[in-house]
């Protein structure tokens, strides 16, 4: 087993935390609803709308 050295080696990939965090919000979401997302909510929580927006779509 390999275990990484301490210090400042902790290589961060910020696109895989962007999805985690997604994946998290998406997560909180389902599990205070009282039924199924619907698409509209799903995209809501992912703020798909605001992405378009920003990149002019």
């Amino acid at each position: 087993m390999r275990v990484a050295p301490v210090g400042g080696t902790a290589v961060q990939d910020h696109v895989a935390l962007a999805e985690i965090e997604l994946c998290g919000d998406l997560i909180i979401a389902a599990s205070a609803a009282q039924d199924r997302l619907s698409l509209e909510s799903i995209d809501e929580v992912l703020r798909v709308a605001e992405e378009r927006d920003a990149s002019g779509g």
